[in-house]
């Protein structure tokens, strides 16, 4: 899922308005509450129009999908390995093993450099793959995953015109869940709330249907993602070391030089 954002603003407003409504969040409101002449001018530029998904949003949508996922590459290969202790004891004996084998100076100061550039190249590998199967799944026809179905919805925030940022909700009929999915926002409008307000508008849509809980997983290394899940009052139930992603082959290569941790959120809203 792409959930990754990174959050400065915070909004204490509740955010209005049923599934067939829009809503709009004002970032600057977050920062002043008595705004002069100058000040509204620049919050009625800085608005952020929340909305459902329309046709015509597909390419922008999958646009700012692409680019969240593609910052997935470097973030799993170099930053997850900060989350892999096994991991760095085994390129560490590796390393080693390679001085013992070749008594090579040179070739063993290569080595860490070699086993990055393997992480990068199976992190890349594995995450195109499973971009290739999102983009050939729920986000090649948004309308019939999302728009279609009764308790789902695909919501997209346009700020000045433009889209700038995306969330979906997928429905869960078995336990009365609400799943929080493909979340992201445009690289070049981070910090301005519009994580948060999306992922309000999935916690109020849950509540107008009478979803028992909000559920999440992410895989997100920065953690910006895991506040922003957190300042929503989602709590972080379980992780998982060696999450496999749709499209993995599991081979011993890939294993060796490709994990990520799988987090699991929930957010409960009244009993069942």
């Amino acid at each position: 899922m792409v959930c990754e954002t990174k959050i400065v603003a915070d909004d204490h407003e509740a955010i209005a308005g049923t599934k067939k409504d829009s809503i709009i969040v004002s970032s600057s409101q977050m920062w002043t509450s008595s705004p002069s002449a100058i000040e509204n001018k620049v919050e009625k530029r800085n608005q952020v129009f929340i909305r459902e998904f329309e046709r015509s949003d597909h390419e922008e949508v999958r646009r700012i999908f692409n680019e969240g996922i593609m910052e997935r590459i470097p973030n799993s290969a170099f930053r997850g390995l900060k989350q892999q202790t096994r991991t760095q004891i085994m390129y560490a004996f590796l390393t080693v093993m390679c001085y013992v084998m070749t008594k090579s100076f040179t070739l063993t100061f290569c080595a860490p450099f070699i086993l990055m550039g393997a992480r990068y190249y199976y992190s890349r590998k594995v995450i195109l793959e499973y971009l290739d199967c999102a983009l050939h799944t729920d986000m090649a026809d948004i309308e019939e995953y999302y728009m279609k179905p009764t308790g789902s919805c695909f919501w997209v925030a346009v700020l000045q015109g433009q889209v700038v940022g995306i969330v979906a909700a997928q429905g869960r009929e078995d336990d009365n869940t609400l799943e929080l999915r493909r979340m992201s926002v445009d690289s070049r409008f981070r910090g301005k709330g519009i994580a948060k307000a999306l992922g309000r508008r999935v916690l109020e849509f849950a509540m107008l249907n009478n979803f028992s809980a909000v559920v999440l997983g992410t895989t997100a290394v920065k953690m910006a993602a895991h506040k922003l899940y957190e300042s929503l009052g989602f709590r972080r139930v379980g992780d998982t070391d060696d999450h496999t992603l749709p499209g993995m082959t599991r081979s011993p290569l890939e294993r060796l030089f490709f994990q990520i941790r799988y987090s699991r959120y929930r957010l409960q809203l009244h009993e069942e």
